[in-house]
């Protein structure tokens, strides 16, 4: 929607002028307005969530500061859907997150204030497109850090995919019967497992390519523009 232009409160604006129009039930209208405004804010979260995996971190494993921050997810996705538990070796919490389509696992590293170390530069993300060879329309935009070559990247989602699979929540998934597949891997995978291998589950699609309908005007040898099917008209006293 933003790339067209469109902004999320805009996209409801219109849906809920348009709903009335599709159909006379106005019950029917409002949960359909509800459910999308629902899902809309859940990519939303989501997207907040596996940012803040990447990039934050939580100060310490106080008892408070992991509560405040499950209530604040809790917030998003439910009391109820949300489980956040230290590991083992202090130096993270693992975070479920049960949602309808499937639970979502990841990690917060914990890095105490005045411990953080200089931030390295990092290569710029670029787009990293792939297909199976089973349906090469079908493609996913991807992103990789610059400095990983694409060949680099592809034997690293491999091996990341493998991983996922021999996981804890990939086990659970295979006894729930949910397929092992790529697109299922792609879209359950955790994003730090991704990033520390230097790939990203998203990435923004290029610019559609602008067609122009008509290039620069043609000039004649002397330099003045010629008129279609016609001489240049000259005036003699």
């Amino acid at each position: 929607m933003k790339k067209k232009g469109m902004s999320e409160l805009e996209f409801l604006a219109l849906l809920q002028k348009v709903l009335p129009h599709a159909t006379r039930d106005p019950r029917l209208s409002t949960m359909i307005y509800e459910q999308v405004e629902r899902e809309l804010r859940l990519v939303n979260s989501l997207k907040t969530f596996e940012k803040f995996c990447t990039e934050g971190s939580l100060p310490d494993l106080e008892p408070e500061t992991v509560a405040n921050y499950q209530s604040l997810l809790a917030t998003n996705f439910g009391e109820e859907n949300v489980t956040v538990t230290p590991t083992e070796a202090g130096d993270a919490v693992e975070v479920e997150i049960n949602l309808p389509d499937g639970p979502i696992t990841n990690r917060i590293r914990v890095q105490p204030p005045g411990t953080e170390e200089e931030e390295a530069v990092e290569a710029p993300w670029v787009p990293f497109p792939v297909a199976l060879p089973s349906d090469p329309e079908l493609v996913w935009m991807l992103a990789r850090r610059e400095n990983v070559g694409p060949d680099e990247a592809a034997m690293a989602l491999e091996r990341a995919q493998g991983d996922f699979w021999e996981s804890k929540p990939g086990l659970k998934l295979q006894r729930d019967r949910v397929e092992k597949t790529f697109s299922e891997f792609i879209n359950r995978v955790q994003a730090g497992a991704l990033g520390e291998r230097g790939i990203k589950r998203f990435h923004k699609s290029p610019e559609a390519l602008k067609v122009l309908h008509q290039g620069p005007a043609a000039e004649n040898p002397e330099g003045r523009r010629s008129s279609k099917g016609k001489p240049n008209a000259s005036t003699e006293d």
